[in-house]
């Protein structure tokens, strides 16, 4: 739903030559920018600074969420603070990579990727960035989702297939789209 409906914000800051370029600092910095002149509020609290040997604090921020392969650029991208490197652990998520000025990255092996839509035909990787009640799901009909499962006594008279399904009467959607962009980027 993000990937069809989010304004999109192509990555221009860096050599690689395609459109959209590898992320950088000016990008980043771009996107928050957008969100913050849209009044979009922060998700996560500031990490005060504590007094540790190679920690630095971590502002509040907004949450990018994207794909794993963009592990190696991101971790090139000037000011990014490791997760590690948080002067606290006790605030942060398991997907949690680190954080570049006010944007915390949540990445995924599921991550997602459009496949050869840059202008050169590579791989174009959509990282969410997201400001607070940006987007929602509405339920319907009182309940979330559903898991079924029959064993094979009650799907086939020989009982020899089962039936697995699952069923959900959701839907996501934006609540407000001056708070969430796509910010397309490519590999370096």
């Amino acid at each position: 739903m993000l990937q069809a409906t989010a304004s999109q914000i192509n990555c221009v800051g860096g050599v690689n030559g395609d459109i959209p370029s590898e992320m950088t600092r000016s990008d980043v910095d771009a996107v928050i920018r957008s969100l913050a002149d849209n009044n979009a509020y922060t998700i996560s609290d500031n990490i005060e600074g504590e007094d540790k040997f190679g920690t630095a604090p971590v502002r509040d921020a907004y949450f990018a969420m994207g794909s794993t392969q963009l592990i190696g650029d991101l971790e090139q991208v000037q000011g990014f603070i490791a997760k590690a490197q948080y002067p606290s652990q006790m605030d942060t998520l398991r997907p949690e990579w680190g954080s570049v000025s006010n944007l915390r990255f949540l990445l995924s092996s599921i991550g997602s990727v459009s496949a050869s839509a840059s202008a050169l035909g590579a791989d174009v990787y959509n990282v969410f960035v997201t400001g607070m009640e940006a987007y929602a799901v509405v339920e319907q009909d009182g309940y979330s989702a559903q898991f079924i499962y029959r064993p094979p006594i009650y799907d086939g008279p020989l009982a020899l297939n089962a039936s697995v399904g699952y069923k959900f009467a959701q839907v996501p959607r934006i609540t407000n789209d001056a708070w969430v962009f796509n910010l397309r980027t490519t590999l370096a």
